[in-house]
């Protein structure tokens, strides 16, 4: 059995082969922090060649899954310049890349804030489950900034037509939304119904033989094609550029300063 990381911003529990991974930051709706990446990345890593962990299962403390980047982080890049910024999302598409390959089932289950980051880690699981009244959104243009490294992954997951409308409307919808577009697969009205259905998954993954799994997994990954790396790059370049930018400086000081930015209509 792997020998997990410790982590400070993710909750880990390991019970008959499947592990629940609890992003544990309820204080800014479990905003994604480059620790909190780190944290993931390796967990992700030390269970990669374990078939005696069979399934993944993600979520989120406190009532929400995860509102997307942290702000903070971003504020602290700025200090360090474009290079900082363009490490720090790609570090995040890293992330993204390595969960969509995970040899294990990987299944998320989605409450309350379902936004940037947190819609992307959606879309690269393997089987999602959602509250009825989770709240999706892709926020980015709308604080100047680039869905950059999410966008392939949701074009991948609902396909270019419903992921222009998202992404240039910042949009939000709610789980029963995202079940239509065919983001999530199970909407469930309360945290009970969440749970049995979940239960209900995991029997059905417990039954399928691990290698089998992995193998159809990769299999089922190579026919549909991938987000490439190099587009990964270049993305991360321009959500730098976005960032340093005016729109995306007054985008992120609108956010922090609770008003709107100057190009919203009032």
């Amino acid at each position: 059995m792997s020998r997990l990381p410790a982590c400070q911003t993710l909750l880990l529990e390991l019970h008959n082969g499947v592990l629940h991974i609890t992003l544990n930051r309820p204080e800014c709706r479990n905003a994604m922090s480059l620790q909190m990446v780190a944290e993931l990345r390796a967990v992700l890593a030390a269970v990669r060649a374990d078939r005696e962990v069979r399934a993944l299962v993600l979520g989120g403390a406190g009532g929400h899954f995860c509102a997307g980047g942290d702000i903070k982080d971003m504020a602290n890049a700025r200090a360090q310049g474009a290079d900082a910024y363009r490490d720090l999302n790609r570090a995040f598409g890293a992330l993204l890349e390595e969960a969509q390959h995970v040899p294990q089932v990987l299944i998320s289950v989605l409450q309350g804030a379902v936004l940037g980051g947190g819609l992307g880690l959606a879309c690269v699981s393997d089987v999602t489950l959602a509250d009825h009244n989770a709240q999706f959104g892709l926020p980015e243009t709308s604080l100047g900034l680039l869905p950059a490294q999410i966008a392939p992954f949701v074009v991948q997951r609902i396909g270019l037509t419903q992921a222009r409308r998202l992404a240039l409307t910042a949009a939000r919808f709610d789980g029963i939304e995202a079940r239509r577009l065919g983001l999530v697969h199970f909407v469930e009205q309360d945290a009970q119904a969440l749970a049995e259905r979940l239960d209900g998954v995991l029997a059905h993954v417990l039954c399928c033989a691990p290698e089998a799994n992995a193998r159809t997994k990769k299999l089922l990954l190579a026919s549909a094609g991938q987000p490439s790396g190099a587009l990964l790059d270049e993305a991360a370049q321009w959500f730098s550029e976005a960032v340093t930018g005016a729109e995306g400086t007054e985008g992120t000081l609108a956010f922090m300063h609770k008003r709107k930015p100057s190009w919203a209509p009032e």
